[in-house]
């Protein structure tokens, strides 16, 4: 595992953009099969999909042969509702870069058949080829997409309950009304996300930092699902100061030692 520290989530953020466009721009020199990425919502990532658009629009990467998936979406909530996920994808990513209509993905929270339209998004992504990377972010108990604590770390694409804590937490999305944030959600599985050939996590803010330290320092657990990428040949912690306090300080030196190193 490899662990990304910068000062602040607006440096990571820039730094995750690049590092994506990077990897776009790398593969596109070699081959013409698209290249594969899986996307998360919430507010950690804007920032760096903000900066994605600046690169879009000064010609620095393109997404015209890149296919995304994303990680979820809320069970029941209609697509034009604004706390979608495929509103806020619209609104914060795809209304302003170049990737075709076609290629994007994501799950259907309106189904008729919410089992079969699972299978088909986990089939899909198999079909494209796998991810070549995934973006995600992590929740403050240390969940990646809606795979709360005690998820399988062998899990794919299926529908869950949601918590009552994340519920607490995205209330804010929707008039800070607890009730009316939807009890079940889409999501892609812990194995899914793994199965990406690079992953890479954003982690910003003091709420952060437990989970960080839970998935970087404690054992690979069902408890904290986002533990499950120190198993990973390519996983990488995008971090901000506040996220990593109450990481050992011997653990932060090493983080940061690595980095320098790799830079020299």
């Amino acid at each position: 595992m490899k662990v990304v520290i910068r000062n602040n989530s607006a440096e990571g953020s820039i730094w995750a953009a690049h590092y994506i466009a990077e990897k776009i721009n790398a593969k596109a020199k070699v081959t013409d099969k698209p290249f594969v990425i899986g996307l998360c919502t919430g507010s950690t990532p804007i920032e760096t999909y903000a900066e994605l658009i600046r690169m879009v629009k000064a010609g620095e990467v393109s997404f015209k042969n890149v296919i995304s998936f994303n990680m979820d979406e809320y069970v029941g909530l209609p697509e034009s509702h604004p706390e979608s996920y495929h509103s806020f994808m619209h609104k914060y990513l795809f209304d302003q870069i170049d990737e075709k209509p076609e290629n994007i993905h994501i799950l259907n929270g309106n189904a008729k058949d919410p089992v079969a339209e699972c299978e088909a998004y986990e089939k899909a992504i198999v079909d494209a080829g796998g991810f070549d990377l995934f973006l995600g972010g992590v929740g403050e108990d240390g969940h990646i997409a809606f795979n709360e604590p005690f998820s399988s770390l062998q899990s794919r694409t299926r529908v869950v309950t949601l918590t009552y804590d994340t519920r607490v937490v995205n209330a804010r999305f929707f008039d800070n009304d607890f009730n009316k944030v939807p009890a079940q959600a889409m999501t892609v599985g812990v194995a899914t996300v793994l199965s990406a050939k690079e992953v890479v996590i954003l982690a910003f803010g003091h709420k952060k930092a437990r989970a960080i330290k839970d998935a970087i320092e404690g054992p690979m657990s069902h408890y904290c699902t986002l533990s499950g990428l120190q198993g990973h040949p390519a996983g990488t912690i995008v971090c901000d100061e506040l996220s990593v306090g109450e990481l050992k300080v011997n653990s932060y030196r090493y983080f940061k030692a690595v980095e320098e190193a790799e830079n020299l």
